[in-house]
């Protein structure tokens, strides 16, 4: 399995010591929610969609030989939610993190998901 797909299979199914290992000690790591991110942040969102979500589903990507860009539907009980994650890819890890949720959706589905 390649990096990418091993990155959204352990973070789907809220395997958080796989998406450690598979996370870039310096990686840079940006999104547009509302609150500072670092990778312990992220891991933490990550694990909490995949604990709340009824599912994610991967709905479109686009691969190149460095990285990947995916579009994810979150599924939550009342509705669903979408982000964009753009990765990059170094020596087997994940050295970038780029998402783009949809900040509307995203707080009327899943509530408190980046609070603090």
């Amino acid at each position: 399995m390649d990096v990418v797909s091993f990155w959204t299979k352990s973070w789907t199914s809220d395997d958080r010591v796989a998406v450690r290992q598979m996370l870039a000690p310096d990686a840079e790591i940006e999104w547009n929610l509302d609150a500072p991110v670092d990778d312990e942040e992220l891991v933490q969102v990550l694990h909490r969609i995949a604990a709340f979500a009824d599912g994610v589903d991967v709905v479109g990507q686009t691969r190149a030989d460095d990285g990947a860009a995916l579009v994810y539907d979150l599924r939550a009980p009342f509705g669903t939610a979408r982000m964009v994650e753009f990765l990059t890819v170094a020596g087997g890890r994940v050295t970038e993190v780029r998402q783009v949720y949809d900040v509307t959706a995203t707080d009327r589905f899943f509530p408190g998901l980046y609070a603090n």
